[in-house]
């Protein structure tokens, strides 16, 4: 049994139904594609959590499947920036608490504003990180928009 982690806790006290699915990894293939081969789930409904800085805005987050490529100008547009950047990997544990390969758009160590392709409320099961390499999260993505407050748009 895995223990629960801080994105789990969160779920909970907000009385949010999930499951916790384990999987090996690996270092050299943390692609979210890989991750939705080792947990058996579509592509399009296990979503990796990317780590961007927006020029007005500064750190932002979004949530789009693993099978799509973020379109940079269109979370710009939505986030009110003019343009955005992926954060370096560096930098990424210091401003979420989580390492690569196990960010989750949950419990994160700052609240950042938080962007989710909208084909997540189209289906009943989406698979995110439980914030741990080798965990992941299954819950509706309606319910991942409502616990996180996201917005929504066509980011991909």
């Amino acid at each position: 049994m895995v223990s629960k982690t801080i994105a789990c806790r969160l779920l909970d006290t907000k009385k949010i139904a999930y499951t916790l699915h384990e999987y090996e990894w690996d270092e050299n293939n943390l692609d979210a594609k890989h991750v939705a081969h080792l947990v058996g789930m579509p592509y399009e409904q296990v979503f990796k959590t990317l780590v961007l800085k927006g020029d007005k805005t500064g750190i932002i987050m979004t949530c789009i499947p693993a099978n799509s490529q973020l379109n940079m100008k269109a979370l710009a547009s939505i986030s009110g920036n003019k343009k955005v950047e992926m954060v370096p990997v560096k930098d990424i544990q210091s401003l979420t608490g989580y390492i690569r390969g196990g960010v989750s758009p949950l419990g994160v160590k700052k609240r950042y504003p938080l962007y989710v392709d909208k084909s997540a409320s189209a289906y009943d099961t989406i698979s995110i990180s439980a914030g741990k390499r080798g965990v992941q999260i299954f819950l509706s993505g309606t319910d991942l928009i409502q616990a996180t407050e996201a917005k929504t748009g066509d980011l991909t």
